[in-house]
């Protein structure tokens, strides 16, 4: 054989290539095949010299580097590591004095349409003015501080309010549960959170301090000293006399002017957490210089990002695309950015399409998940078809969270870029930090459902599980063979994890190890991403480990005997979470399993937060396990699959189950 025995089998053949225009190739950044063919030549032959040659070009530094990367103690590798700087100062205080000093640094729509706009000068201000609210309660460089807030301006002024003063912030999605924010403090040992009393969703006003403070009355949380309370609405929350205290209160006399501290660039920016195969999340550290090279770099490569444009990406700062693409990355750029609050489908599924319209947005970026749902919503209804709006001020389009199906990315293609914009589909990770293989708008031939080339100096391929390359049209694990300055450098408090999880033995110890399958097409050796090998689910481009929704079913305790969680392909979110559940009790069924499965999705919609709910919810008298106990999770995806069986299942105890677990509730 020629290909190794277990290599993933690709059956998605696409045959339609979209060239860039012309027009756009002259004038992008990198220009042609030649021009990114020409930075790839340059990553290899010299790897330290061009990485070094872009830190010096993109970052303003208090303490300049001598030393690019120090690989001596791999895979705990440090770049630039004797030169130090400040997040926030290339951020906002590098463009004073500059003609994006009076430009419009974010431009804030509210759930409600209200637009609020903010200059840099202004932003550095409100940054400046909440660092020294920080500091006046004693939070200090190195610190971590926990940020769980609305997608809007002040999310992103206490992110870099944090970095200005060199404490290490932690974002927590705004729809994570109250036991997630208390596992996360303690992880962390976070002394301060910020947060909101509501956010403002779809019309409704959800609460975010009232699960803060259940958060902390879980027990664990005593290294927290202050909570410190933005008011989005006029709704009062409850306020605990000594440790909670409103932003009004803390900025009340703070000096709008905070000189920036200077850290090493190894310093860790931020912690954030993500999900892993087994149930404890893991705390992905970044560091300052390395990562904002390459939030920086990315902007200007992948979205070719201009003096003039106006660029939207849509994600949440509890993400890493609102990280990178949102409070670090465009500000780094001296772009004029959209941050919106609210969710796509309100007061209709026109919002997207409107809101382009309304902010004349040139560069677009959003996840698979919500163009499948606006294309359900415009099939079925003509007044939110994107072709009501005007969107021609759009050049650019991206993609973002999970692969894109090939016939999303046509319509995406034709409906919203009337077919003469560029889709950038960006593949990378929490860990990676910003884009590691996406076309360049202006160089890449584009291929429907395929994120093309790695970016120059990211040296990724396929491996089978030895660590041998496979063939291009051979499918196999995608790893990245030489480290990159964005990397993950350790997991926060757990380096043996770390090494585990992204540096195993079996491929040496130093290639980083994705966790998805990957193909390479046998004509251009375009990328085109497969799925994860772990047990970790791809939901609406959130990360999902099955073991923490498995952990979350047992936890009830009074219901739940045992439980297994696999993915089934969902039209709408890419992946759907299937629970196969077996109870204390008797099997339910009819009426009475609907009942109970709507009592167990809510269960873990308060363990984890309502993104981890399982779609379908199967009951059996037991599950299907090999001899040695193993549950034989390929078999539940075949089921969760509506798949005919093809396995051996002359092993289980009960062939009866089969026909139980295929009921879905």
């Amino acid at each position: 054989m020629s290909a190794s025995s277990n290599a993933i089998e690709s059956v998605l053949v696409e045959n339609r290539v979209f060239p860039p225009a012309d027009s756009v190739v002259k004038a992008a950044r990198v220009s042609g095949m030649a021009g990114y063919e020409a930075l790839c030549a340059e990553a290899n032959k010299d790897p330290e010299g061009f990485w070094a040659r872009l830190a010096r070009e993109h970052l303003q530094w208090t303490k300049p580097f001598t030393q690019t990367l120090d690989e001596s103690k791999a895979p705990f590798y440090q770049w630039f590591a004797d030169g130090e700087l400040n997040a926030s100062a290339n951020c906002l205080d590098r463009h004073m004095g500059t003609p994006v000093e009076n430009k419009a640094a974010i431009l804030f729509e509210a759930d409600d349409g209200t637009v609020t706009q903010v200059t840099y000068r202004q932003l550095l201000e409100r940054v400046s003015q909440f660092a020294n609210a920080l500091k006046a309660h004693g939070v200090q460089q190195g610190d971590r501080v926990l940020i769980y807030m609305p997608m809007g301006v002040e999310g992103v002024v206490a992110m870099q309010a944090c970095a200005r003063i060199g404490a290490t912030h932690s974002v927590v999605f705004g729809g994570f549960s109250a036991k997630a924010l208390n596992e996360r403090i303690i992880d962390a040992g976070a002394v301060a959170v910020i947060t909101a009393n509501y956010q403002l969703r779809g019309g409704k006003e959800l609460p975010l301090k009232a699960i803060v403070d259940e958060g902390l009355s879980m027990g664990g949380c005593d290294s927290i000293k202050n909570v410190f309370v933005y008011q989005r609405t006029a709704t009062a929350c409850d306020m605990v006399a000594g440790r909670d205290k409103t932003f009004s209160e803390i900025l009340a006399g703070q000096s709008t002017e905070c000189p920036p501290t200077p850290v090493g660039a190894e310093h860790p920016l931020f912690i954030l957490y993500t999900s892993g195969s087994t149930g404890k999340p893991k705390g992905v550290q970044h560091s300052t210089g390395g990562y904002l090279l390459w939030a920086k770099v990315t902007m200007e490569w992948t979205f070719d990002i201009r003096p003039d444009d106006v660029f939207w990406c849509t994600a949440d700062i509890g993400w890493i695309t609102g990280h990178t693409y949102v409070a670090y990355g465009p500000l780094a750029a001296g772009a004029t950015q959209v941050v919106f609050e609210g969710v796509p489908t309100y007061p209709n599924a026109g919002r997207f399409w409107q809101m382009i319209e309304r902010h004349k947005v040139t560069v677009f970026y959003t996840a698979p998940t919500a163009i499948r749902s606006l294309i359900k919503a415009a099939d079925s209804d003509e007044s939110v078809h994107p072709k009501n709006w005007d969107l021609s001020s759009l050049r650019i389009l991206g993609s973002v969270g999970e692969p894109i199906n090939p016939e999303a990315w046509m319509w995406y293609y034709r409906h919203v870029g009337g077919e003469r914009c560029p889709i950038v589909d960006t593949f990378w990770q929490t860990e990676n930090g910003g884009h590691v293989i996406t076309p360049l708008p202006g160089a890449t031939p584009l291929v429907p459902g395929s994120c093309t080339l790695p970016l120059p100096g990211i040296q990724a391929a396929i491996v089978d599980e030895t660590g041998k390359d496979l063939p291009n049209g051979a499918g196999g694990m995608l790893v990245i063979k030489r480290p990159w300055p964005s990397m993950i450098r350790t997991i926060w408090g757990d380096p043996e994890r770390f090494k585990k999880s992204y540096f195993p033995e079996e491929l040496g110890g130093t290639t980083y190890l994705a966790g998805d399958g990957a193909v390479r097409s046998a004509d251009r050796g375009y990328f085109r991403i497969t799925g994860r090998i772990d047990d970790v689910l791809n939901v609406s481009g959130h990360r999902m480990g099955t073991m923490e929704i498995e952990s979350a079913l047992v936890a009830k305790t009074d219901l739940v005997a045992e439980a297994a969680v696999v993915g089934r392909p969902d039209d709408l979110t890419g992946e759907a979470i299937c629970a196969f559940v077996v109870l204390k009790r008797s099997r339910p069924t009819g009426e009475e399993a609907k009942q109970i499965a709507t009592e167990l999705r809510n269960w873990v919609a308060k363990e984890i937060g309502p993104i981890a709910k399982p779609k379908d919810i199967r009951f059996g008298d037991n599950l299907p396990k090999t001899r040695s106990g193993k549950i034989m999770r390929r078999l539940l995806r075949s089921i969760a699959k509506g798949e005919p069986i093809t396995q051996d299942t002359s092993t289980l105890e009960n062939p009866a189950i089969l026909d139980q677990l295929a009921q879905s509730n």
